[in-house]
Order: C-alpha cells, then structure tokens, then sequence
C-alpha cells in the first residue's frame, strides 16, 4: 500500500498528519489511534520474521482497538492481581468474546484467571 494510501484509526491519511495541524488544533487523538488493520499486518510481519508472541500480542491489539480507551483501562486495573475475583474475570473474559467480538483477548484472559487463581491472587469474595 503506497504511503499514500495508508490511514489512521480516523480514517485520515497519513501524510495529512502534520505537526501544524496538531498545534492548531486541527486534529484529535483518534487521528493518532492505531488501526486494527495496521496491527494485523504488523502481526503478519512478526509471525513472517518467526516473531509469534509479538504476532499474538499484536492481534490482541487489534481486538482491543474496539473498545474505549476507558474499557482498556477499567479491564487493565482490574487485572491487577488481587484487584478481581475469579468469577469476574471470568466475566470480563465473556463480555470482550460475546460484546467486541476479542477471542483471542478472551482466551487471554481466561488463561490469566487460571493462573491468577492457582497461584492465590485472585481477589477473595468477602460475601
């Protein structure tokens, strides 16, 4: 794809973002937001170059560009151990798979809730 061509999460070209336009207010920070597309073929090129941790954790990237910044953030604090109970990871795991179709960032963290559970971090349900 000529450089042109390429876009930003907000649909502007790349060669359109410029520090003047930045300066003068003309643009957002969904002008700087990374694509899901452009992840993925950052992830072609990791799995291509024998890079497949780098491939997986990009496609999650491009899974989680779908949800707000505030979702990223809600669901990173509560992935802090101790900060969740099992079932709510178990939870947040669901909502990402069925509400912003992110399997693979559902799978994550279901692996994550496993782990967080076995090694006794997960937050303990006081009911």
């Amino acid at each position: 794809m000529p450089d042109n061509e390429k876009r930003s999460f907000s649909g502007r070209r790349l060669n359109e973002l410029r520090i003047e336009d930045v300066l003068g207010g003309g643009l957002s920070s969904e002008d700087f937001r990374i694509s899901a597309e452009t992840l993925c073929r950052q992830a072609q090129t990791a799995r291509e170059a024998g890079y497949r941790q780098v491939a997986e954790n990009l496609l999650r990237a491009a899974e989680l560009t779908r949800l707000s910044n505030e979702d990223v953030l809600n669901i990173y604090d509560k992935l802090r151990p101790g900060r969740t109970t099992y079932p709510e990871m178990k939870a947040i795991a669901e909502r990402l798979e069925s509400d912003f179709d992110a399997p693979l960032t559902a799978a994550f963290i279901r692996e994550a809730a496993e782990v967080y559970l076995k090694r006794g971090i997960v937050k303990v349900d006081q009911k």
